[in-house]
């Protein structure tokens, strides 16, 4: 009955369905994903909120730099 030259297998079949259903659910997820892009474009960017933009070195960010010291 299981033919071992069989090109098809039921592992093949079941690994192929899971793929199947894998991309079907990233190609539901994704058009929503696109849609949300332009609605964080939108945001005010930070060298008009008074913000400096760019790299800031803070105290958070040296008290960082202090732990990853060997």
């Amino acid at each position: 009955m299981n033919d071992p030259k069989s090109k098809l297998s039921r592992r093949h079949v079941v690994a192929g369905a899971g793929t199947v259903g894998a991309l079907a659910a990233a190609a539901v997820v994704l058009p929503g994903a696109r849609e949300a892009e332009p609605a964080a474009a939108a945001a005010v960017p930070l060298a008009e909120a008074g913000e400096a933009a760019g790299y800031r070195l803070t105290a958070h960010v040296q008290r960082y730099y202090q732990t990853t010291k060997v």
